[in-house]
This record gives structure tokens, sequence and C-alpha cells, in this order.
């Protein structure tokens, strides 16, 4: 998308703990009925949502909402035989959220300011040789730690920038780290930021401490 074609108004799905980022694809099992109507309106538009988490505190029923996430696109729909959809999202870019709107649709809908953001729109530097290896060793004694295993050839085989992104989206950090890597200002800015939560876990540090978002 040009800057210009980004929804000004966008149905929003929260979700802690889980994140978009510009460019990664996340998998969704939608099942809920709001939201497999809000798929329905999107699918009939733009193809467009914005994935948010809550903030603590506020209604339970309708919480109150973190002021950064992140549009994505639909790229990917399936309707399962029992009237699930399965989609996959592509993230496009991140938003501010400036107001979140009174309108009669079942889900929630906010007003969007990207005026932050629209460095996402554009195709980022990939790190240097000794920002590429921070990172592995990083990885490794995180995974080391964990007791879990990763296929080493994929990952150096993988851009850096697209493998931060994904180890961001998929790895087990809290929601305040989801929110903080989400946060970064730059690329270079959200690869240190995972450099730094990989070696904290690593060393045993307590979920949320590295994050600064408690």
């Amino acid at each position: 998308m040009r800057a210009s074609e980004l929804p000004q108004v966008i149905p929003i799905f929260p979700l802690d703990g889980v994140l978009l980022l510009p460019d990664g694809t996340l998998p969704l099992n939608v099942f809920e009925p709001r939201y497999l109507n809000m798929i329905d309106d999107a699918m009939a538009g733009d193809r467009t949502i914005g994935i948010i988490q809550s903030r603590s505190g506020g209604d339970r029923q309708v919480p109150r909402l973190m002021e950064v996430g992140c549009v994505g696109r639909i790229t990917s729909f399936t309707e399962t035989p029992d009237g699930r959809y399965l989609i996959t999202l592509t993230g496009v870019c991140r938003f501010t959220l400036r107001a979140e709107l009174d309108l009669p649709t079942p889900y929630r809908q906010v007003r969007a300011d990207y005026a932050a953001w629209l460095d996402d729109l554009q195709a980022a530097d990939e790190p240097d040789t000794t920002a590429r290896d921070a990172l592995f060793e990083a990885l490794k004694s995180y995974l080391d730690h964990r007791g879990l295993a990763m296929d080493w050839d994929a990952v150096r085989a993988a851009p850096v920038n697209a493998l931060v992104s994904s180890l961001c989206m998929a790895l087990p950090f809290d929601s305040t780290e989801k929110q903080a890597l989400l946060e970064a200002p730059s690329p270079t800015d959200r690869h240190a930021a995972l450099i730094t939560l990989l070696r904290f876990d690593a060393a045993g540090g307590q979920p949320g401490e590295a994050s600064g978002l408690q």
C-alpha cells in the first residue's frame, strides 16, 4: 500500500500477547460471531483489520486499548465446515489510535493515524554482519536456556529483517515485551530490542522486566 491508500477508519481485533508487524504474516482462527462479522465486512471492502493489545484496567468486556497497533491485509481466507474462518493477515503499517468510534457494528472500530510510522511502507536495509552475528548468538543462548531446537540452516539463510519479525511474532514473549517490540521506532531498534530480550531470558530474567513497559 501507499500512504494515501491506508484506511483511516479500521475495525480492530484486540488480541493480548499477539503481535503483527509490517510485512509479517499472522494466521488466525476466527470463531466469535462478532469477529466473523468483522471478517465478512473486511472481505467485502478493503480486506484490512487492525491488531492491537489491551491495557490493564477498564471494562472487562470493552477493555482499554494500547495506543499503537498494526493494520494488516487479509491475504488468505478459508471457511471451515463448522463455520470458522482461517485467515492470514499480512502486516502493512503500524498506527496510533486517535479515537474509538461509536458505530453500530458488533466489533470495535477506530480512527488510525499513521504519521509516525510511514517508514513501515519502505524496504529497510539489512543489518551488517556484526549485528547478524549478535542476533544468532543471542538466539542460540535463548534456545539453549529453554531446551529448544531450531533449523539453523534455515535461520542463516533467511534475510535478517524477516527473521527478526518472525522471531518477534512467534517467540513466547509476554504482552509488555510484545508491545515494546511493536513500538520499536525502526527495524534496527527492533533488532536491538529482540537481542536484549533474548539475552535477558537466557540469563534467567523474569518476563516483562526488560521491556521498559511495566
